[in-house]
């Protein structure tokens, strides 16, 4: 089979595509054909050595991947040959087979194509579980998104709106603001033309944000923080502007608020029995057409270099997947 590898550490630019040998399912583990591979943002720094995890060389990159099972190891009876599924496996999904353990294999509904579910589990997963387990939004309160049309951030737009918040999205052009009123955004914010703590003013008036959705850091964080309701939440999801930012303590203390992280893959480790309940109700909404990703850039397996540059360049709307040969 051909997979993209990553053989040294650094930029998109420096992967290849290499044939290496099918793997083979071993106990409580199933193998996908892989029809797609999603792309996020913790891939363009797994392959630069600047994750949490740092895999030996020579990996496999690509955290999640929707295809259907072609084999099935010893012990698996939950899950057959011909099921369609989609898999989260922190590596491994740029390549035409993954092999994941069973346990962490989801059912794709037949609503849902298999290229629109390879860009569903980590950005809805995330979003969810921020806003349901973290933040534990409620109906009637403002949410606000920074970096709202990237691929987790229009996750928790669209959510945010199916659970019943006045969702105020933030984004760099008027083009992916248009995107986000198109998934249930109430207000929007040109962050790039406007100063972001003028247009909460202009666009609530004396409201003030309940929840923060915060998958970008850098500067825009410490103006939303300031920005929060008393007894607000700020879900920290993320960097993607590259700096992680500090600010006084205090801020939290005067305003009752509260700083809560977001680790959605030790999540699904710790507490598998929510995570499944969550994906419950994700596919329900899915299934009754409710929630739907949006894919706005496909690239072929060779070019799984630009499809990751495209994310570290902020270009995407929405996911960015990888389509495997002959999909």
């Amino acid at each position: 089979m051909n997979a993209v590898r990553c053989t040294t550490l650094g930029p998109p630019e420096s992967l290849v595509v290499e044939a290496v040998p099918t793997p083979e399912p071993g106990p409580g583990e199933v193998r996908l054909k892989v029809a797609a591979a999603g792309v996020n943002f913790p891939d363009t720094l797994i392959i630069q050595g600047l994750y949490q995890e740092r895999p030996a060389l020579p990996f496999t990159p690509g955290g999640e991947a929707a295809g259907v099972i072609d084999a099935v190891g010893e012990g698996v009876e939950h899950v057959a040959v011909g099921d369609r599924m989609l898999a989260f496996t922190g590596r491994g999904a740029f390549a035409e087979s993954l092999v994941a353990p069973a346990a962490v294999v989801a059912p794709v509904p037949e609503a849902l194509p298999l290229d629109l579910a390879a860009g569903f589990l980590l950005a809805y997963g995330t979003a969810h579980h921020a806003l349901r387990q973290r933040a534990q939004i409620r109906d009637g309160e403002t949410l606000l998104v920074l970096g709202a049309a990237g691929g987790v951030g229009l996750a928790a737009v669209e959510l945010g709106a199916r659970m019943g918040a006045r969702v105020v999205a933030a984004a760099s052009t008027d083009e992916k603001l248009a995107l986000c009123r198109e998934r249930g955004a109430a207000e929007t914010i040109n962050y790039a033309e406007e100063d972001l703590r003028d247009g909460l003013g202009r666009v609530l008036g004396k409201d003030k944000p309940d929840v923060v959705f915060d998958p970008v850091g850098g500067a825009l964080s410490e103006a939303a923080f300031r920005s929060l309701a008393w007894g607000g939440w700020h879900l920290v999801v993320g960097f993607a502007a590259g700096d992680i930012p500090s600010f006084p303590l205090n801020l939290p203390l005067v305003k009752g608020a509260a700083l809560v992280g977001v680790f959605w893959g030790a999540f699904v480790q710790r507490e598998p029995a929510v995570h499944r309940a969550n994906m419950t109700e994700l596919m329900g909404w899915v299934e009754a057409g409710d929630v739907r990703p949006h894919v706005s850039e496909r690239f072929p397996l060779e070019r799984t270099g630009e499809a990751l540059r495209w994310m570290m360049d902020r270009k995407a709307m929405g996911k960015v997947i990888v389509e495997m040969p002959g999909e």
